[in-house]
Formats: structure tokens, C-alpha cells, sequence
């Protein structure tokens, strides 16, 4: 489980607790005190933890950033490699190319050389 899900989990669960928090119905004035320290130290709690998920989303944002640039870069590395290779097969075909030219040319010169 991700820690952003685990933040959420925590601010519902925190959040429960703010919401069913309570004294006795005839309780002293203390103990009213007690429970809204309470519930503004969860609130506090909530706000840290949202503080915190929002931290984490942006880190996730930047890494998302970063992986598609690096996907775009390994494209392009890709298409490159790719042009190379190509370049490399015509050099090859055209230096093929030009034996096998020159090779029919002495052949025909050598057989003209032979008649005459």
C-alpha cells in the first residue's frame, strides 16, 4: 500500500474519531475542555498529514515528469540507432555495389582484351 494511501486512510480514520469523540452527558467543564484539546490536536494531526500527502503528490507529479522525458530520450535514442543502422546497410550496398560494378568492368575489359 502506497503511503498516500495510507494518509488517507489515516486522515478517515482520524476524522472518525474527531466526529464520535465525546464526554458524559452531565460531565464536568474539564472534561469539555479535555475533548476540544483532543479534537484540535487530531484536527492538527488531519492538517499535518494532508500537508504531507500533498508533498508526496508532487514528488509523484516530478517522477512522472522525469519518466516521460526519459521515455522520450529513449525514443529518440531508438529513431537514431534506427537512421544509423540504415546508414550503415546503404554504405554497405553502395561499396557492394561498386565491387560487383568493377568487377563486370574488368571482366568485360579482359574479355575485349581477348579478342582483340
Amino acid at each position: 500500500m502506497s503511503r498516500i494511501e495510507q494518509i488517507d486512510i489515516e486522515i478517515l480514520l482520524t476524522q472518525n474519531r474527531i466526529d464520535t469523540a465525546s464526554v458524559e452527558k452531565h460531565g464536568a467543564i474539564s472534561d469539555f475542555m479535555i475533548l476540544t484539546i483532543h479534537k484540535n490536536t487530531m484536527k492538527m494531526h488531519i492538517q499535518k498529514l494532508n500537508k504531507e500527502k500533498v508533498l508526496l503528490n508532487m514528488d509523484v507529479e516530478l517522477l512522472l515528469k522525469d519518466i516521460i522525458e526519459l521515455q522520450k530520450e529513449a525514443e529518440q535514442f531508438s529513431y537514431i540507432l534506427e537512421e544509423e543502422k540504415k546508414e550503415a546497410i546503404k554504405k554497405i550496398l553502395l561499396a557492394e555495389e561498386e565491387a560487383s560494378s568493377e568487377y563486370i568492368q574488368s571482366k568485360y575489359i579482359s574479355n575485349r582484351d581477348k579478342r582483340i
